[in-house]
């Protein structure tokens, strides 16, 4: 992903097109210097901790849920050391271990969610209440990232759907969209320029509808760990994973399509629709492939970069059950 360089590190006239995202230069210099040392099984080393991180969130809150096999894919699930050490969450910092290790700040109760806009009933919902709204299933979704990796993960939640009935929508309400918590007290990456915050999601009101779209409060059996968009986020399967806003206060419904984080960062990398498309190229990298994390690479960081190549799906598997939301649009055009 796109994450600007300051202003004094670069000139005003370079391209941000053209600035290699952080992480990966970070990763492919300490990779580097590793192999030039004559120590590559040193390239693991910062990755040791990793398990011992990510067993934190399992001392958390056991999350009931029963399983729900419409939606279910078949292939190895993600270890949960990696779903849970290997996060994009910018809130926490640009490095792909940064959340895990800095997400310990975030408080996650008391939470509310407010639900207001466009709707006959808004609402202010407690967490324990928005919990209780419906059955909590479980359901095991591919996640994939613009930037080429890719996860199984068995999340818990329930539709999206159900909340959106309750509130009931205004006739002009044509769009949803999400607010996630800004707060720099909790989350140190707020104090980046790497985005404009608070971060900012959206979807059509059919996409926010669709069966798939998934209210989300926790994975593995737990309640979500910090790391991974506690205490409620949106999961949705056939889209990159920065549409699935993370740790969300607000709930807006609208007339017009609304602003997104990073359509408005990189407009022409990031589109708002933003299904996954194997056709429609990154401006700086392919998308035809992706690796998966934890498959036959003994997990993320510097293993990730050396795990198996696999072809993505268009809608990223999903295309029987979504394709229909777009007939007849260019998904070149509207990417």
């Amino acid at each position: 992903m796109l994450i600007p360089s300051p202003k004094w590190l670069r000139g005003d006239d370079i391209a941000a097109s053209e600035i290699t995202p952080r992480h990966v230069f970070a990763a492919r210099r300490r990779l580097l210097a590793l192999a030039a040392a004559g120590t590559a099984g040193a390239a693991l080393s910062p990755w040791l901790t990793r398990e011992a991180r990510a067993q934190q969130g399992r001392h958390g809150p056991k999350l009931a849920a029963t399983p729900n096999n419409a939606y279910v894919v078949t292939e190895k699930r993600t270890p949960y050391e990696d779903v849970t050490t290997y996060n994009n969450f910018y809130e926490f910092g640009t490095d792909k271990s940064d959340p895990a290790r800095n997400a310990g700040t975030l408080r996650p109760r008391p939470w509310q969610v407010a639900v207001e806009g466009l709707v006959k009933k808004p609402k202010v919902y407690d967490l324990d209440e928005l919990v209780k709204l419906a059955p909590m299933e479980e359901r095991v979704y591919r996640l994939r990232c613009v930037e080429g990796w890719s996860m199984v993960i068995p999340w818990l939640g329930y539709p999206l759907s159900e909340l959106i009935r309750r509130v009931e929508p205004q006739p002009g309400a044509k769009y949803v969209q999400f607010i996630t918590l800004a707060d720099k007290k909790q989350m140190p990456g707020i104090s980046s320029s790497v985005l404009d915050w608070p971060y900012s999601e959206g979807l059509r009101m059919d996409e926010a509808m669709h069966p798939l779209a998934l209210l989300t409060f926790g994975l593995y059996g737990e309640v979500l760990p910090n790391q991974n968009g506690a205490p409620v986020r949106v999961v949705l399967p056939w889209k990159y994973g920065f549409k699935s806003a993370k740790s969300i206060v607000k709930i807006r419904f609208v007339d017009r399509q609304p602003p997104t984080s990073w359509n408005l960062a990189a407009p022409q990398e990031y589109g708002f629709y933003s299904n996954v498309n194997p056709d429609v190229d990154h401006p700086r990298w392919s998308q035809a492939t992706e690796r998966r994390i934890g498959e036959d690479s003994g997990g993320g960081g510097f293993a990730a970069l050396f795990a198996p190549k696999r072809k993505t799906l268009p809608f990223n598997g999903y295309g029987q059950q979504v394709a229909s939301l777009y007939q007849g649009m260019d998904l070149r055009k509207f990417f």
